[in-house]
């Protein structure tokens, strides 16, 4: 009998043993091996869910959000969700009462990670700091609320359509980042006019077509590169013909070059 891949295994994940948030604001640190995958469940709290690693996935309110680490995922109280990530990952929710979810919006969205997010984030996480006792980490709760719900919000970083032109398409390029069939060609593909499939991608994806699939090309990088690919090798599975294109299209949406990326995460995995 053949033995089953490991990294094909899906474990998973126990319910959060938390029924009363014991402070206005308090913080779940956890690390999720790869294929993880959560049950349907809800929270009497509002959650926002932070990630270091690989790319965390929600379904939520019918919607399946990504989030790579730059992105975090806001889930209103009592909306039902499960996750579920491919890669190792360093997980912290933040969990916040119904006091304070005035800050932020009434649906489930994405908002931008800042540096300082981050920063405090990894301050509590390694000081082991769940619930803010001291004044100092109450002013640094503040700050982390302030940063929070000043950021502009989108509803997906990679957004999916049922669209009878569409979905053929975003399956075939998910399944093959690096395909560079342009608009046209598809159109033809899909038996439709290269202005209409340009109208459906805005109307149903609210981006261009170059624009959405540059976003899977940026997430199925950040795959290669954790596994260590080096940054050319990387830019020339993606079509690139040289890396510095490359490096402006991750660090657009990363924060970071593709380098201080992969940097970044063997230092996180201790190597």
């Amino acid at each position: 009998m053949a033995k089953s891949d490991p990294q094909s295994v899906r474990h998973l994940h126990p319910k959060l043993a938390i029924d009363q948030a014991p402070a206005d604001v308090f913080m779940n640190y956890e690390e999720f091996l790869s294929n993880t995958e959560t049950r349907v469940h809800s929270h009497s709290w509002g959650q926002v869910q932070l990630i270091s690693g690989g790319i965390l996935e929600i379904d939520a309110e019918e919607t399946r959000f990504l989030a790579p680490p730059h992105l975090a995922i806001w889930i209103p109280a009592s909306v039902l969700h499960k996750s579920y990530n491919r890669k190792p990952i360093e997980y912290c929710s933040l969990n916040i009462s119904s006091e304070l979810m005035d800050l932020f919006p009434d649906k489930t969205s994405l908002m931008k990670v800042t540096p300082i997010v981050t920063a405090i984030i990894e301050d509590f996480r390694q000081r082991k700091i769940s619930v803010a006792e001291s004044e100092q980490d109450k002013r640094l709760i503040r700050v982390l609320l302030d940063q929070l719900s000043l950021q502009d919000v989108e509803q997906h970083f990679v957004p999916t359509s049922n669209h009878k032109y569409l979905a053929p398409i975003l399956n075939e390029v998910e399944g093959n980042p690096a395909d560079d069939t342009g608009l046209k060609q598809w159109a033809e593909r899909v038996h439709t006019t290269e202005r209409t499939l340009a109208r459906c991608c805005q109307t149903e994806l609210g981006m261009s077509f170059t624009e959405w699939r540059l976003r899977v090309r940026y997430l199925y990088s950040m795959e290669l590169l954790r596994g260590g690919c080096a940054v050319k090798e990387v830019a020339l599975t993606l079509g690139y013909h040289q890396a510095s294109p490359f490096i402006t299209m991750f660090k657009r949406y990363a924060g970071i070059t593709p380098e201080q990326y992969k940097n970044k995460c063997r230092f996180d995995r201790g190597c």
